[in-house]
């Protein structure tokens, strides 16, 4: 598992299994409407589509403009998307194969 610096690794898998056990978007959206702020949702539902976009080939250029994101938001999904841990190409092929 990566560390994430300053919160204890018991904390974390506690936050990972609660995500898990979530069932329905509706759960997801009570539990994100309590646990982060309306911000903090917007940034993650942003960098998200950001994802999206650059996977399916879009410029770094065409993504900043239509999702609003940074040049520094872009790049750092970028490189997630191409160096991590595989975590947002799994999301993308599980949310393509519901459609």
């Amino acid at each position: 598992m990566e560390r994430f610096e300053g919160i204890g690794e018991a904390e974390v898998e506690r936050l990972l299994e609660a995500l898990c056990s979530l069932a329905s978007v509706d759960e997801a959206r009570a539990f994100l409407s309590d646990l982060c702020t309306p911000r903090e949702i917007e940034d993650l539902s942003q960098r998200l589509e950001v994802a999206t976009m650059l996977a399916a080939g879009s410029s770094y250029l065409e993504v900043s403009r239509a999702t609003g994101a940074s040049s520094t938001t872009v790049s750092r999904v970028s490189k997630c998307l191409n160096k991590g841990t595989g975590g947002y190409r799994m999301v993308l092929s599980r949310l393509d194969g519901a459609r």
